[in-house]
């Protein structure tokens, strides 16, 4: 199995998400994270899929078959090294005055930001690399988490190229 990051400039009409969740459900890919967003320019969105396939026979049938799709504008794999991939985290962490201190303590170590305090939690941000943030959570875990919502990735080639770079964005 691999791990493979998409990254995939669409057009920003209603129903593009479901067009292409519905493409890799319909063939069996599992689609391991998916993030969607508004680029540079209004008319387009970029969406990061990070999808387990089995070989590069079958990652090369999912590319076909996105490309066949009228509102894909470009599809790009990105490459491991020459790609800069991050998601986020926000966690609500069961505190209480003796446990607080510590969790704060945690929470710069790994650079997070703490976003709400109440008078039995905390709620800390982590962003950063899937491996630091999931670090993050095992250490945290032991006092509590009373809730958490994480991001799926988002990803951009390094270097001055660009997925715009000959797409033909109308």
């Amino acid at each position: 199995m691999t791990i493979t990051t998409l990254s995939v400039l669409v057009q920003n009409n209603p129903g593009v998400l479901a067009r292409i969740a519905g493409l890799f459900a319909r063939r069996g890919y599992n689609i391991e994270s998916l993030s969607v967003g508004p680029t540079e320019r209004e008319d387009t969105s970029r969406m990061t899929i990070v999808a387990v396939t089995p070989d590069e026979a079958t990652l090369e049938q999912i590319t076909k078959q996105l490309n066949k799709l009228v509102e894909v504008i470009k599809i790009t794999e990105m490459e491991k090294g020459k790609t800069v991939r991050r998601e986020i985290v926000l966690v609500k962490i069961k505190a209480d005055s003796t446990t607080r201190a510590d969790i704060l303590s945690l929470a710069d170590t790994f650079r997070g930001k703490v976003v709400d305090v109440a008078a039995d939690t905390v709620m800390v941000e982590v962003t950063g690399k899937y491996g630091k943030i999931q670090a993050f959570l095992e250490m945290v875990a032991p006092y509590g988490i009373a809730e958490l919502v994480q991001s799926g990735s988002v990803a951009l080639a390094r270097g001055s190229k660009a997925i715009t770079d000959k797409a033909k964005v109308s």
